[in-house]
């Protein structure tokens, strides 16, 4: 029985689970291809300072590959690219990877059931399984601000942070108070001379119960490493408690809401301040932030916070609506990522060349996150509705990598056949969930878990045990496998996925 050849696009923690899960498989034709020169993916491009996970490592981490050697709870930037790099060098992961390989598009040919990959150079890969762990955070967002080419200053988004820009001193205008900025803000405060952030929503945000794991705790770790699980599973359970709330939209904010509105009263005093601070949307309509150190900063003598909206930006600052020009050396941009368009930039055509933006032109879609009908053994990794507003999405990669696996493990026993999602079991689950998306406080607000239409394609409506019960062993019933057209033409079913090679 043949095995197939799989390309992987990425090498961040989705493109690390699913090799390492193909590898538990049998599977070792795997090409990564991935346009850095590292691993990491947004923990190898975003390096602005203040960088770190807003979940603690425990759980923010592969299962099978826990780490004693955390530095602390909620780890920075450097930890986690570190232990992705351990991962891929233990693993011995590297010689699958190509480095510096950009994807531009993909096509199906389903007279021979192969994917062709064009790169950015014109090269052609052709594999059997396409899978793709690009991310949905991995595209920055930079807003539609008229004059926004004419600032006469160094200006550039948080996720693409210039470090040869020296801030001590300068007079920084930060547009936007995402998760990012919430993390950096605090990290140059000090050092620049004048701080204004511009502020369309404010963020809830809640206290963060980070600590440094000094020697003793790495000892205990190593040596007793069922006190590393039982945080996991204790940060684990707290996160599921918190989701639970966020899918009723009879929840109004709870625990939740009142610690973050505890936080703010104790941490600024300054009534005008705070009402400023204080958001004007539901608890967890947006993803909330933890820090101890944001409001602080923002209290800070050498910093304004402006709540006006911006008119332009010219080139010497950014000009609000009511005339009011605030002067600016330095521009940062902290206004995320395009999340909802899902692997743009590339093109990607199925069947009968059919490009995958027809197939989401009304918002993107796919089966546990995993499968779209009519783009046969192409598989996604943190797809449509796989986003968590509350808890570790490297547990949500884990899952869809064994779904992923398991199916792919189908086409060993079926060699030179297509695995695809059934089109109305596809649409009966999209139907669902969005039924479940409309009951959650996600449906509350504008943010960008939606598209422009409203439609909510990110977040996944429901506990992360409940994703992994779902995924846990792919369903004959939902699909079909084909034989390439070049063969006689007939629609085999899909082997029982009880007879798979793998065990668990």
């Amino acid at each position: 029985m043949g095995k197939p050849s799989i390309t992987i696009i990425g090498a961040g923690f989705g493109g690390i689970a699913m090799a390492l899960e193909l590898r538990r498989a049998g599977l070792t034709d795997i090409t990564i291809l991935e346009k850095g020169d590292d691993v990491g993916g947004v923990w190898r491009v975003n390096t602005y300072p203040g960088a770190a996970c807003d979940v603690p490592s425990p759980l923010y981490s592969i299962s099978s590959e826990p780490n004693p050697e955390w530095s602390r709870r909620f780890s920075e930037q450097p930890d986690i690219l570190a232990y992705l790099r351990d991962i891929a060098e233990r693993h011995q992961l590297r010689p699958l990877i190509r480095f510096g390989v950009t994807v531009i598009e993909a096509e199906f040919d389903e007279h021979v059931n192969r994917w062709s990959v064009r790169t950015a150079d014109g090269e052609i890969v052709e594999s059997d399984v396409l899978v793709t762990a690009v991310g949905q955070l991995s595209r920055p967002a930079l807003p539609d601000i008229p004059g926004r080419e004419t600032f006469a200053g160094p200006a550039f988004h948080s996720a693409e942070w210039n470090h040869d820009v020296d801030l001590a001193g300068r007079r920084v205008a930060v547009i936007g108070t995402g998760a990012s900025a919430v993390q950096f803000v605090p990290a140059i405060a000090a050092d620049v001379g004048r701080l204004t952030l511009f502020q369309r929503s404010a963020p809830w945000i809640l206290p963060k119960p980070d600590r440094v794991y000094g020697d003793r705790h790495h000892r205990i770790f190593r040596s007793v490493p069922a006190t590393l699980r039982g945080e996991r599973l204790v940060t684990w359970g707290i996160f599921e408690l918190l989701t639970v709330g966020l899918l009723d939209t009879r929840w109004r904010g709870g625990i939740a809401g009142a610690l973050a509105r505890r936080h703010l009263r104790k941490q600024v005093t300054d009534p005008a301040l705070r009402a400023a601070l204080t958001p004007d949307y539901e608890p967890g309509c947006k993803r909330m932030l933890l820090s101890d150190e944001y409001y602080p900063a923002l209290t800070r003598g050498s910093v304004d916070v402006v709540v006006g909206a911006i008119d332009r930006i010219e080139p010497d600052g950014v000009r609000t609506v009511d005339g009011t020009l605030h002067p600016a050396d330095v521009i940062i941009y902290g206004t995320g990522f395009a999340a909802t368009e899902f692997l743009a930039p590339m093109k990607i055509r199925g069947r009968a060349g059919r490009s995958l933006d027809d197939a989401w032109s009304d918002g993107a879609h796919a089966y546990l996150g995993v499968t779209t009908a009519g783009f046969p053994n192409l598989f996604l990794m943190y797809g449509p509705n796989t986003n968590l507003g509350s808890g570790s999405i490297v547990y949500m990669l884990e899952s869809q990598a064994r779904h992923i696996a398991g199916l792919v493990e189908w086409l060993v026993e079926q060699p030179g056949c297509a695995v695809e999602v059934d089109a109305g079991v596809e649409r009966r689950f999209d139907d669902r969930i969005q039924r479940k998306l409309a009951d959650s406080v996600w449906s509350l607000c504008s943010s960008w878990y939606r598209t422009a239409s409203g439609k909510i394609t990110t977040n996944w409506p429901g506990t992360v045990t409940a994703y992994r019960r779902r995924t846990r062993r792919p369903d004959r019933r939902d699909f079909r496998i084909t034989a390439p057209r070049t063969a006689p033409a007939r629609t085999r079913p899909a082997p029982d996925a009880a007879g798979s090679r793998r065990s668990h």
